[in-house]
């Protein structure tokens, strides 16, 4: 069987038994391609699936490969709709193409560009990745808001807590992406901070939303 095909089976089956309905013939309802009988067998012979009486389960070499198609698949949901701004309709198909191909490093990139999201845009549960764990870590020992650094300190931007769009397409355009230093220029009364030759006047709640290393 086609990895690829393989892959939009496991998608299946995970979004089913989220939906506590995962026989075979609502997999197949819902399944971006067509799926007979064999090519669940063939999962189950491969110790990918259990099934009983036509309900499947995954096995848990079966669940981690759903695992992360579904964070691939569902990341980039959120990269088309925060980023690049596209209506939540016509996301699905470009979505799919997008979870074939990203590879671990650049799904944990964009992760945290994207500040680690928790749901989709259609409101299910995003997978945790390596990147989230250690974000949390993070955050405890070496990383503040951005509103809680001193003025004329210079810091680096670890990533945006952040999935109101609007806010990351202000940043993201003037060059504010993870990885940049900045300064703190100003507090009060508006908050300025500065990179490169440039300033920038932030609302305080947008700084808040800016994780940087100390």
């Amino acid at each position: 069987m086609e990895d690829i095909k393989k892959e939009e089976i496991l998608e299946a089956i995970w979004s089913s038994i989220e939906k506590g309905d995962a026989i075979i013939n609502n997999i197949q309802k819902i399944a971006q391609i067509n799926v007979d009988l064999e090519a669940f067998n063939i999962l189950e012979k491969e110790g990918i699936i259990k099934i009983d009486n036509n309900k499947i389960e995954f096995t848990e070499i079966g669940r981690e490969k759903a695992r992360i198609i579904i964070r691939r698949h569902r990341l980039a949901e959120r990269l088309m709709v925060d980023i690049l701004d596209m209506n939540l309709d016509s996301i699905e198909a470009g979505a799919c193409e997008y979870e074939h191909i990203l590879a671990p490093g650049i799904t944990e990139s964009i992760c945290t560009l994207l500040g680690h999201p928790k749901i989709c845009p259609h409101g299910n549960p995003i997978p945790e990745g390596k990147c989230c764990q250690e974000a949390r870590k993070e955050v405890e020992n070496v990383l503040t808001p951005l509103d809680k650094v001193e003025t004329g300190k210079k810091v680096k931007i670890a990533y945006f807590s952040t999935q109101r769009h609007p806010i990351l397409h202000k940043l993201i355009s003037f060059g504010l992406v993870p990885g940049t230093k900045i300064t703190v220029h100003q507090k009060s009364p508006s908050f300025i901070i500065q990179f490169e030759n440039s300033q920038l006047a932030v609302e305080k709640e947008v700084a808040s939303r800016i994780f940087v290393w100390k």
